[in-house]
């Protein structure tokens, strides 16, 4: 996708005040229900232009497959009614629930939509950077606030940040927040994972309706979290 290089606008108002630092065990992928996702196939040279990438679902039973899988942790075991999205390509991996489709998001790498409510929505997108970690990018705090008032919310929408996560795995840093966009009439509640890597800035965005939030906020956070950077 076309994409330009990482830069943030600064705000001075306030910002949150709470940041949880933890160091959870690496979160894992397993060999079932996994979508590898590569450029990289024995294709013809027409069938390489009609198709850029290929997604290649793995079943129960695809045990001859798993020589297609990156050598990783995250490769293990996928939670129940979860998928698990691999794209060796561009160096990253995530759950979403299995019940979801997958579409196209304007601008995004990748995005995954429950069938009967779309604005239930997981989508990753990276743009590239010349820092090496998401430190570099300046203090959390005042990083996810840039995000979240001047990217990912509107003009007319009052942004609110609930909580913020740091942790840790295999020497790269993960910041995961929630937040909640609020408008005239919608709001919307949502999970951002942010992550620096391969030269790359990358951001996964997991969220719904306000409404529906506390019912399928502890399921979206499983997506957030499970958010791996791979080595490309």
């Amino acid at each position: 996708m076309a994409a330009s290089s990482l830069s943030l606008p600064v705000a001075s108002s306030a910002l949150p005040k709470r940041i949880n630092r933890a160091t959870p065990k690496p979160c894992s992928l397993a060999p079932q229900n996994i979508i590898v996702s590569s450029s990289k196939d024995n294709t013809s040279p027409d069938e390489s232009r009609n198709c850029k990438r290929r997604p290649l679902l793995l079943g129960l039973g695809a045990l001859s497959s798993l020589s297609l899988l990156p050598a990783n942790p995250l490769l293990a075991e996928v939670p129940e009614r979860f998928s698990a999205f691999v794209d060796k390509e561009d160096g990253y991996a995530y759950y979403y629930p299995s019940d979801w489709t997958d579409f196209d998001f304007r601008g995004h790498d990748s995005a995954f939509k429950d069938r009967h409510l779309q604005l239930q929505n997981v989508r990753v997108n990276f743009i590239p950077t010349e820092q090496s970690d998401i430190h570099d990018l300046g203090p959390i705090q005042e990083t996810v606030y840039r995000l979240v008032t001047h990217v990912y919310a509107a003009p007319s929408q009052v942004a609110t940040i609930m909580d913020v996560q740091e942790k840790t795995i295999e020497g790269k840093n993960y910041c995961t927040f929630e937040y909640v966009l609020t408008s005239v009439n919608f709001s919307r509640a949502a999970f951002a994972t942010i992550a620096v890597g391969n030269g790359r800035f990358y951001t996964l965005v997991v969220g719904a309706n306000e409404r529906r939030w506390r019912r399928f906020r502890n399921k979206l956070k499983v997506v957030a979290d499970s958010f791996k950077l791979l080595d490309i």
